[in-house]
């Protein structure tokens, strides 16, 4: 038995004083058999601890089914940082934001449309009960206090950014404790009044999170936390990027130069990130202040490694900073892993949504339109299929429940798209047919993970007018991408692609294993599955050109590729780079 604490104002490991410096490597974000690759890393830099969040929705995607296998063996992780003599920090908290889909929430809760979040909601407390009863038993023999690696743990996650529910904060830190976990407790928050008085609680040890101004904000912090030792829980030496933006960086001297203004502080340090990896699949958050921002596929951070794994000049001038003030032993590191060119792959098949739909999905008869989680579903994209009678010209057809994208087709021809950010969400449509098809595809793009907005509704929420009109009598055809197998091509069906989301598929060679980079030139929007993996979104207005393919997703021989364009493609070939390009 190991223990972990706070004495005379310094954090002690059994009985020895120890300063923190912690990065955070998300393992969700990472597959798995880079792990080590990661671990090794942050461990050569000079890190005594990994930080990670845990997210609700990677391990119960369906209420009351739990994943805890493959990129979710969260128990794995951990097991190969105290393989390498690292401490672990866990944050497990219901919500954990990281600009992940809802905040990690998952999209489930929202089937109640009066659910109630981030406060004492029994509703809401009973089904994180249920969750914490499935996560604690994995990871309470993995506590220091039972010889494992963790040595702290998380009650919520920057909760006076949201709220001011103590009875709710300390369900959660009660929950914890009478599921077995016996070691040291915190909450983490911005360095203000309003945030640290609004997400702390007596007795339950304290920090802060920032990127600058190290005197001000461990001030701040010391007026609430009086005796323990000063930690920033995130340190953001980068940043995320949003579509449509321009691609976040910080300098590695400047960011090396506040981190040590902390240590001068004798202070503790989580590196947010260290490594960010990948938001594959549709896992993505989005943010919303004035407008809707989604966060794009990659989450690189502009950190101290790569999203591919590679060491930058940040790494070796944070790596100089911690040898001034820490003597550490380095270790060696796994073999480098090749980047290969794969080049072109010619897509020789292809099919439109509407000649493959009732492959991909079954259609729910509503008089009412309805949302993806009215219909249980939780990402991707949802088409809502009806009847209008004409001749009916210059009408106006209003989206305005609608979240988030929303491409109108009338008689199987595309119309335009309507964005949640559109000033206005109507489009002019002429129905010229004695009785006409209807037809809006609806993407989500990742719900919100920060704010007051955080009750995020996807597809149609309420309604569809037709001019001052409401329209009743649907069919809803879910499409989560989750079973691409079942897309029906057909070599001999002439598909027309103009306007019209098509399906594509090709294969490609590969004589060695390597990771790779896919380009989309030419291509607009949508999403890229390789060996059925879905590696995530595109989108042509960037700021990220190219989307990371990991090795162990690559097989030796024969592999194949699926895209699904929303709107068309210039050239019907993509290709694989050796090179990444994140704007």
């Amino acid at each position: 038995m190991s223990t972990f604490k706070i004495q005379n104002g310094k954090f002690v490991y059994n009985d020895v004083p120890v300063r923190i410096i912690s990065g955070s490597i998300h393992y969700c974000r990472v597959v798995p058999e880079y792990w080590r690759d990661r671990l090794e890393k942050l461990k050569n830099c000079g890190f005594n601890t990994v930080e990670t969040y845990v997210a609700w929705n990677l391990h119960e995607p369906e209420e009351g089914k739990f994943n805890f296998e493959g990129i979710a063996d969260i128990e794995r992780f951990i097991k190969v940082a105290q393989e390498l003599g690292l401490f672990v920090i866990v944050r497990p908290s219901p919500y954990i934001c990281g600009e992940w889909e809802f905040g990690g929430l998952p999209a489930w809760l929202l089937k109640d449309k009066n659910m109630r979040l981030r406060c004492f909601y029994k509703p809401f407390l009973d089904c994180i009960d249920r969750y914490y009863d499935e996560l604690m038993k994995r990871l309470v023999p993995l506590l220091c206090t039972n010889d494992g690696p963790i040595i702290g743990m998380q009650i919520e996650n920057e909760y006076g950014s949201y709220g001011n529910d103590k009875k709710y904060l300390e369900y959660l830190r009660q929950g914890l404790i009478k599921r077995g976990v016996d070691v040291l407790l915190f909450t983490s928050d911005g360095p203000g009044d309003l945030m640290l008085q609004g997400g702390t609680i007596t007795d339950v040890y304290k920090t802060v999170n920032f990127g600058s101004r190290v005197e001000e904000s461990f001030n701040k912090l010391r007026e609430y936390e009086k005796e323990g030792p000063l930690m920033c829980m995130e340190y953001w030496n980068g940043w995320f990027d949003h579509w449509g933006e321009k691609h976040h960086t910080r300098g590695g001297e400047e960011a090396a130069k506040v981190f040590e203004e902390m240590l001068k502080k004798d202070g503790s340090v989580n590196f947010y990130m260290f490594h960010g990896g990948t938001n594959f699949g549709f896992f993505n958050g989005a943010n919303h202040s004035d407008i809707y921002q989604p966060t794009v596929t990659s989450y690189d951070y502009d950190c101290l490694l790569t999203e591919d794994g590679e060491l930058t000049p940040k790494y070796h001038a944070v790596k100089d900073v911690i040898k001034k003030y820490h003597a550490f032993n380095e270790v060696s590191l796994s073999e480098k892993i090749k980047k290969v060119n794969y080049g072109e792959v010619i897509l020789t098949e292809k099919v439109s949504i509407f000649d493959t739909l009732d492959s991909i999905s079954k259609p729910i008869k509503s008089s009412y339109v309805k949302t993806m989680e009215e219909c249980g579903q939780n990402y991707g994209f949802i088409l809502y299929s009806t009847k209008v009678a004409g001749p009916r010209l210059d009408c106006k057809i209003d989206l305005s429940d609608m979240h988030d994208r929303a491409q109108v087709f009338v008689n199987k021809k595309y119309i335009g798209t309507v964005y949640r950010n559109d000033e206005s969400k109507k489009i002019d449509v002429d129905f010229t047919e004695e009785i006409n098809t209807l037809d809006i595809l609806v993407e989500n793009m990742g719900r919100i993970n920060y704010g007051p907005k955080l009750k995020d509704f996807k597809g149609i929420s309420e309604n569809v007018r037709l001019d001052y009109q409401f329209h009743y009598d649907w069919d809803i055809y879910p499409i989560p991408l989750d079973k691409i197998e079942n897309i029906r091509f057909d070599k001999n069906r002439k598909s027309s692609s103009k306007g019209i989301p098509m399906f594509y598929k090709g294969e490609f060679y590969a004589e060695e294993v390597g990771d790779t980079f896919a380009l989309l030139d030419g291509f607009e929007k949508g999403v890229i599955f390789v060996n059925g993996f879905n590696i995530g979104r595109y989108w042509e207005i960037g700021p990220q050109k190219t989307l990371y393919v990991p090795a162990p997703i690559i097989k030796k021989g024969k592999n194949e590729v699926l895209i699904f364009e929303l709107h068309k493609t210039d050239k019907e070939e993509m290709s694989f780079l050796d090179k990444p390009n994140l704007g």
